[in-house]
């Protein structure tokens, strides 16, 4: 059996007719940047996770960027933040020549806390930025002293807003996923909705008359038409993947009777967790991939180096050691198949490939 570790065509194929007729009906209108179906979808998307406005932009890197921009973090200034986390948690702090403050994270939930980040905040600080990584929602301080940013691109729906804003991307795999590159800030401060409209759109207001600088993060209408088609569909893949996370957890409980061994670990299961991925820690991780992979059984490793790590975040001045706890989860993680559609077979083929693995000790890996 072949296990992918996501399939979308398996999503994307029920769908096709209604994909279609919401194109047609983009191209027949001649809009196809900003516009009304980005409108609609920003409403829409406001009333699913509550909040007053969404602000739809070009992906869920420039949401961060443009998020930071209209909190007018500017060079020199500190934005704290995780370690451990897709580069794009970073790479809007450092396009704006700020400074990121890694804190260490959670070994149970692979998240920021809260009074950790907060702990972290001195005299340049202007701002946090928590991730809620692989679906689950991180700690956010309501009344922390610096606004909060939260990153939830992999967790659209899964926790409602704290901070100042939350940000989402809908890169074809996410949870909500379009059929190439989107994203939006939501937020229930008036201003800063504004100030993110005008950066949007070069920073224009009205058209050809730039009061700020901003960026080209405006939406396609028709990633939002796809979007719209999505998002009805949105709650019942979330309850799926759930369902799949809890499905994994009895099936690996069946196979490993006495208790799964003692350098493999199944994450720590919270009621508002989406389960972007299903992420587990093995002390042998490579080679369990290795033979998965042998298998046919889809992985992936979410991720293999920390961001203070990096080389063009070398100069930070962080050695290897400094944060720990992050360092070994990017030893150890790996992303196993979890997706709406994934079968019972299926998922049952990957715990038997794992208990396959230990039962023969990992033999010639």
């Amino acid at each position: 059996m072949r296990v992918p570790l996501q399939d979308l065509a398996r999503q994307n194929g029920p769908l096709t007719a209604a994909l279609h007729a919401a194109f047609a009906k983009v191209v027949a209108s001649g809009q196809f940047i900003q516009g009304p179906e980005v409108e609609a979808f920003e409403r829409e998307l406001a009333a699913f996770v509550g909040t007053r406005f969404v602000d739809a932009v070009s992906s869920g890197t420039d949401a961060l960027l443009a998020c930071l921009m209209a909190l007018e973090v500017r060079p020199g200034d500190e934005v704290v933040t995780t370690p451990y986390s897709f580069f794009a948690s970073v790479g809007g702090i450092l396009r704006l020549g700020a400074r990121p403050v890694f804190v260490d994270v959670d070994e149970a939930t692979f998240n920021l806390s809260a009074a950790a980040a907060r702990a972290a905040v001195g005299p340049r600080t202007r701002a946090l930025l928590p991730v809620h990584l692989f679906g689950r929602p991180a700690a956010v301080e309501p009344e922390a002293p610096v606004p909060v940013v939260e990153d939830a691109a992999q967790a659209v729906g899964a926790a409602p807003l704290k901070g100042i804003a939350q940000t989402y991307s809908f890169f074809p795999s996410k949870n909500l996923g379009g059929l190439g590159d989107g994203g939006a800030v939501a937020t229930d401060d008036e201003p800063l909705a504004r100030r993110l409209r005008l950066l949007r759109s070069h920073g224009a207001h009205p058209k050809y008359i730039h009061v700020a600088v901003g960026g080209n993060f405006r939406l396609d209408s028709l990633q939002a038409a796809a979007l719209r088609v999505k998002l009805p569909h949105l709650p019942g893949w979330i309850v799926a993947r759930r369902a799949r996370a809890a499905a994994y957890r009895d099936l690996f409980e069946a196979a490993f009777p006495s208790g799964v061994p003692e350098d493999f670990v199944l994450p720590v299961d919270e009621p508002r967790h989406t389960y972007h991925q299903f992420v587990i820690r093995c002390g042998r991780r490579e080679a369990l991939r290795a033979f998965l992979a042998e298998s046919g059984v889809g992985t992936e490793i979410y991720y293999p180096r920390p961001l203070h790590t990096q080389p063009c975040l070398l100069e930070a001045g962080l050695v290897p050691g400094a944060l720990p706890v992050a360092e070994r989860l990017a030893r150890e993680s790996l992303a196993l198949p979890l997706f709406p559609e994934l079968r019972e077979e299926e998922q049952a083929y990957v715990v038997e490939q794992v208990r396959r693995f230990y039962a023969e000790g990992g033999r010639r890996w």
